[in-house]
């Protein structure tokens, strides 16, 4: 392998049938943002919803720990039904000997959208970084095709895919599933682990396989903090014995249905005959029994036009005003270069200053009309760092948005200026409404989901009910069900 390159890369080209995909999963996303700047909570039943405070009746869990889960707490129960499973920590009365033993209580916190957004970012920034094609499904679960930066070849081996036998056998793989030998797809998996664990800060499960939803499954597999590789060939076998509720797109309405069909594994899924599949479950039938056999043709495909574009760096907790400024000049001249390239013109600029530990401050200022000005983008965000001129940071980024990727005239510089006053808003539109937080090359973090409808669309099909179910069984609720 040339030197230079990442662990687990190669730059063989490799056919259709050798995908790498990998799922990422973000284990307990609300929970693992909350232990990041709470660090004492690790450990502790943890219970991130609404509803819980004194006097509120109405309210549900979005996520809850391992811990909470152990003893019966799941996404989207009722607070109330929560509380009977795990009483708050606050509640409990060293004086009262009726009042439930710290041991048996857990902690509530309310959910605070802006802080798992500044962390989905962080993690969002990591995957765009390792891989060519992402598509982004909720804020804390993505699919990446890696097949041009790693492959199925078993560590140490030479050019050509075979061992070296100077080395002697491959090396065993240290991750859970089917695979026997160590591949650089498993290498560049585990890279991928811990650089989201290292500059976002929370863990991660990751499944690795040849198509999207065996990789699905696979990190399912072994949470949390996973990684589960089934390579080409060890599909089938690897599905085989699970349940039909774990084949990706299986939810409790399909699981049910299945199994008054007498199908209750994915054998038997696999096994079954299309036409009646067809008959019970419409074209999706056929569907799921080609996945449970790991028949899975479908490309990694990013979502839509991005909504803003966005650089972040991370520093050292520093006030230095040079470094500060150094840094907005080198990311406002990268927001600006990846704008040109796609063909973008933007109408607000704004800059992003984290303060220790975890203090997010954002500006930004509307322009009169959408631009492609790269010197304006520095010298605005030069503007808006004034602000923290003094401050210790540990984190900047710039962004514009507003994107338009119609061909129109550009504002000019006078008309940004002519009305003699600006605004400085929390990356506000032109209107001043506040924006849904987006970043990179993506749409809203609220908006991962690749089209499907959501809950109350009239539209909605069995698959987006069981989908929504799985979620809770999944122990997450979505960002956009919170919003």
């Amino acid at each position: 392998m040339a030197g230079g390159t990442l662990p687990g890369t190669a730059t063989d080209e490799a056919d259709g049938s050798d995908r790498v995909v990998f799922h990422v999963d973000m284990d307990c996303f609300y929970a693992s943002c909350e232990r990041l700047r709470r660090p004492e909570l690790e450990g502790e039943p943890l219970v991130v919803g609404m509803g819980y405070e004194a006097g509120e009746t109405i309210g549900a869990v979005a996520t809850a720990s391992y811990e909470a889960r152990a003893v019966g707490v799941e996404s989207a129960m009722p607070i109330s039904e929560a509380l009977g499973l795990l009483p708050r920590r606050a509640d409990a009365d060293p004086d009262d000997p009726n009042a439930p033993g710290p041991e048996e209580t857990g902690r509530y916190l309310p959910v605070d959208l802006d802080f798992y957004k500044e962390v989905a970012s962080d993690v969002k920034a990591v995957l765009r970084d390792c891989a060519d094609t992402l598509r982004e499904v909720s804020v804390d679960e993505a699919y990446l095709d890696v097949t041009d930066r790693t492959a199925w070849d078993a560590a140490g081996a030479d050019a050509s895919g075979t061992a070296d036998p100077d080395d002697g056998d491959p090396p065993p793989s240290a991750a859970a599933g089917p695979a026997e030998a160590r591949t650089l797809a498993e290498g560049y998996a585990r890279h991928v682990k811990e650089r989201i664990e290292r500059e976002a800060g929370v863990p991660a499960s990751v499944g690795v396989a040849p198509d999207m939803s065996t990789a699905k499954v696979a990190s399912d597999a072994d949470k949390p903090d996973g990684l589960v590789v089934v390579p080409p060939g060890s599909v089938e076998p690897f599905l085989a014995p699970l349940s039909t509720a774990d084949i990706h797109g299986v939810g409790p309405v399909t699981e049910r249905t299945l199994a008054e069909m007498g199908i209750e594994t994915a054998a038997d899924l696999a096994a079954a005959d299309p036409d009646r599949l067809a008959d019970e479950l419409g074209e999706r039938g056929p569907e799921l029994g080609r996945r449970a056999r790991g028949d899975d043709d479908r490309e990694v495909t990013p979502t839509g036009l991005p909504k803003s574009l966005s650089r972040e760096s991370s520093l050292s907790p520093t006030d230095d005003r040079e470094t500060k400024r150094e840094t907005v000049a080198a990311l406002a001249a990268d927001v600006a270069r990846r704008a040109r390239e796609r063909g973008c013109l933007y109408q607000t600029i704004g800059i992003k200053a984290v303060e220790p530990p975890y203090d997010v401050n954002t500006r930004a200022r509307s322009l009169s009309g959408p631009v492609d000005d790269p010197d304006l983008v520095e010298s605005v965000a030069f503007d808006l760092l004034a602000e923290f001129a003094d401050d210790r940071v540990r984190k900047l980024g710039v962004r514009v948005s507003n994107l338009d990727f119609a061909e129109s005239d550009q504002a000019t510089l006078g008309g940004f200026e002519a009305g003699g006053e600006r605004s400085d808003v929390d990356f506000a539109d032109a209107s001043g409404t506040r924006s849904d937080a987006t970043d990179g090359d993506g749409g809203k973090l609220t908006d991962w989901v690749g089209g499907e409808p959501t809950a109350g669309d009239g539209s909605e099909t069995d698959e987006a009910r069981d989908r929504r179910a799985r979620e809770r069984d999944d122990g997450q609720a979505s960002l956009g069900d919170w919003s």
